[in-house]
């Protein structure tokens, strides 16, 4: 399973990359609302490095390897837990997620059926079943601000749930003393938050209140 590839860029499409590890090029799929951050993520030399996604699509008589590129965990994460819906492959979410993660997100959390349905193949059947499946599961991306940075998400078993949120807020480009503002807010009216999903998830609904 490949989790990590990184090379130089040789070709760039609408959609993909092909990335040249020293003599062996491998062809990236990405999604839109993350090919908008890879000019930024370049390095001068055109080399990047992403997560990946790694399937078979299968078709017919032949498996073919599929890799889809990612520049932090936030929005590998989002893609997974998107792909949990009922008819939504990895190929189908590559093509739907064409805006910004953050307005996918608050469209989730919202039942915005219209803005659900504008997105590539998505219908209003596929909109309904998305928001069934995710509403008040997905707070944490509608908090990314732009884009997130790179960066490994923290082991759960090693920090609690304010410091589990802290770290996902940093990642999502807050400053540290404006996260903990708001993870000590939502806790004085929620004391008995029991995980970092939940905490992130009132910490998006209280910043939503607050606009």
């Amino acid at each position: 399973m490949i989790s990590r590839i990184a090379g130089i860029v040789r070709e760039k499409g609408s959609n993909y990359l092909v990335l040249d590890l020293g003599g062996l090029s491998y062809e990236v799929f990405i999604p839109a609302c993350v090919m908008q951050g890879l000019e930024a993520a370049m390095d001068p030399d055109g080399r990047i490095s992403l997560l990946t996604y790694h399937y078979h699509q299968v078709d017919q008589a032949k498996s073919t390897p599929i890799l889809i590129g990612f520049l932090s965990q936030v929005e590998k994460d989002f893609f997974e837990i998107f792909i949990t819906v009922s008819g939504i492959g990895p190929r189908a979410a590559l093509k739907a997620l064409n805006r910004p993660i953050s307005l996918i997100a608050k469209a989730i959390d919202e039942a915005d059926l219209n803005s659900l349905k504008s997105l590539p193949g998505i219908g209003e059947q596929r909109a309904k079943e998305i928001v069934a499946k995710l509403q008040n599961k997905v707070g944490k991306f509608g908090l990314i601000q732009d884009r997130a940075i790179e960066g490994k998400t923290s082991e759960a078993s090693a920090k609690n749930i304010s410091e589990e949120a802290l770290d996902v807020l940093l990642q999502l480009e807050y400053k540290r003393n404006e996260a903990l503002a708001m993870i000590k807010k939502v806790l004085e009216i929620n004391s008995q938050v029991k995980t970092t999903e939940e905490l992130l998830n009132l910490v998006y609904k209280q910043k939503r209140v607050n606009r």
